[in-house]
Parts: structure tokens; sequence; C-alpha cells
């Protein structure tokens, strides 16, 4: 309840009795489970991807197309896209495979019986697993990697649904959540930016899951392109973590990997879903609004 003063003061019992979440507040709700019948697509590759092109998302087509480039065809993939702004995560089908209602979510039928993966930091060490890439073999190492991949899974909340939503999303800005994730995710990036600077990657000299993990939002931060807060958090400032994100920018795997299920910014940059390699060349969004 809000007093007479303008302060609001939180009730005994909170009660769900209208609509919460700024922008996204049309598909916020205290409860799980589908809210309607609907199949998912499956394509004829060994792997189905349902997601969106979020910082999560793109984790997973990154780390497909690294595969591909790999020369992997057993990492051919279909990628169909999940518009979380409708509510497709809500679809009985998408709740089948994720109960949870997030993407990404990965179907794989290469084996016996299909095999459901969700939550963005498994289906990448599935995917490192099953092709024994991108993750390091050496017990030690191997125990490393994954402190940082766990280490972006426990930390990126403070980004997306803290920092994210306070500063981008919410409906009013207040000065004391924006003030107090900001302040955690600069102390984040000065983590990873001590972290960076004697190595080039985050497991020191090897490219790994924990570096498309966390580049996949880190990275993106400091190259301008998540919530339009480069310069309110001095980015630029983080030198080795600037360094790092170019550096994995450049990849071709990773510049492919961003477009699939993209549904904003230029359109020749998106490819809403993904089938094959040459997708890339005929059906991003541009040529399809030209037919």
């Amino acid at each position: 309840m809000v007093t007479k003063s303008g302060k609001y003061v939180p009730p005994k019992k909170w009660v769900w009795d209208k609509e919460n979440g700024g922008k996204f507040a049309n598909i916020n709700r205290p409860i799980s489970g589908s809210t309607h019948i609907k199949d998912l697509p499956v394509g004829e590759h060994p792997f189905q991807l349902y997601s969106q092109g979020t910082p999560n998302g793109v984790k997973v087509t990154i780390m497909l197309e690294e595969l591909l480039d790999l020369g992997i065809q057993e990492a051919e993939y279909d990628a169909w896209l999940i518009r979380i702004g409708n509510g497709d995560q809500f679809g009985s089908g998408f709740v089948e495979i994720n109960p949870n209602s997030k993407i990404p979510s990965l179907l794989d039928r290469s084996e016996k019986q299909p095999i459901r993966i969700f939550e963005s930091g498994s289906i990448l060490l599935y995917l490192a697993d099953k092709f024994n890439k991108f993750i390091p073999k050496k017990f030690e190492n191997r125990t490393e990697c994954l402190n940082w991949l766990f280490w972006q899974m426990a930390s990126a909340p403070y980004l997306g649904g803290g920092f994210g939503h306070f500063y981008a999303y919410a409906p009013e800005k207040y000065e004391y959540p924006i003030d107090r994730f900001a302040m955690e995710v600069k102390r984040q990036l000065d983590v990873l930016d001590k972290l960076l600077s004697d190595k080039n990657f985050i497991c020191s000299e090897e490219y790994t899951i924990a570096d498309i993990s966390i580049w996949s939002w880190y990275g993106a931060l400091v190259l301008g392109r998540l919530y339009d807060a480069e310069e309110f958090l001095d980015v630029k400032t983080y030198k080795n973590v600037v360094r790092w994100a170019k550096e994995i920018n450049a990849r071709q795997a990773v510049k492919r990997g961003i477009m699939v299920n993209k549904i904003k910014g230029n359109p020749s940059s998106q490819l809403h879903e993904r089938h094959s390699s040459s997708d890339f060349i005929h059906k991003t969004q541009d040529k399809l609004e030209k037919l």
C-alpha cells in the first residue's frame, strides 16, 4: 500500500492483483505452466532450438555455429523463434521441454530418446561434453572453466533483472535500485577486467564456453549493445574487457550466432529462423521483406 506521504509499505501478505513488471508486465505472473495449447515445430536436424536472440539465447546459437565451423555436422540445428513478448514460451509444447518457460530450450533428437536441455549454461555444458569441444580436457582447467561459467549464471541476473530492468524497462526511474545495481555491475566488470589483464580469454589462452557465456552479456554491454548504458556505466574504462569483447566479436561463428532469432535492429542482421547455413545469405529479414 502507498501511504498519504507517498511511501510504499509492503502488505502483510502479497497478492497478485495487477500486471507488474514494466515492459514485460503482460507476460509476468506468479504461477508456472502453460497458458495455451500450441505444439512446437520440428525440423530435420539433430538439434531443435527454441529461442529468441537475447543474451541468453545467443550463447547457444554461437556455440552451435562454432561447432559447425569445426566441421561437426552432427551439430546441425533448426532454430525456431519464440517471441517472449508475445508469451510463446507459455505454449504447451514449450512448457513440455522447459517447465520454467524461459528461453533458450534445446531438444537433442540424435539419441534413441530425445533429450531436453534448458538453462543456457546447461545447454553450453551439454554441447561441450557431447562434442568434447570448447571445454578444457584437464580436470583442474575444466573446473576453472566451470567456475566462470557458473559465475556468469549467478552474476547476470544483477545485470539483466536488476540493472537492466530498473535502468531500461521499469515504468519509472528510481535512484536507489539503479545505483544499487549499477554499483554491482561495475564491480563485476572490474572482476573481469582484472581477470583479463594477463590472459586473452577467461580460462587462460583457451576460448571456451566460459567466454561464450560471459561475452553474450558483458561483451554485449561493453560493445554498446545492451540497455544503451555504455556511457552511464563508463564501460570504456574496462580496457581489458573491451579488448576481449572485440576479439570474440570478430569470430565468424559469433557474427552468425548473434543474427539467429534476432528480432531487433537492422533487418539485414535479423535471421528469425535458421534451418540451413545458406539462410544467412538468403533469408535475413531484409531479403524476406522484399518478397
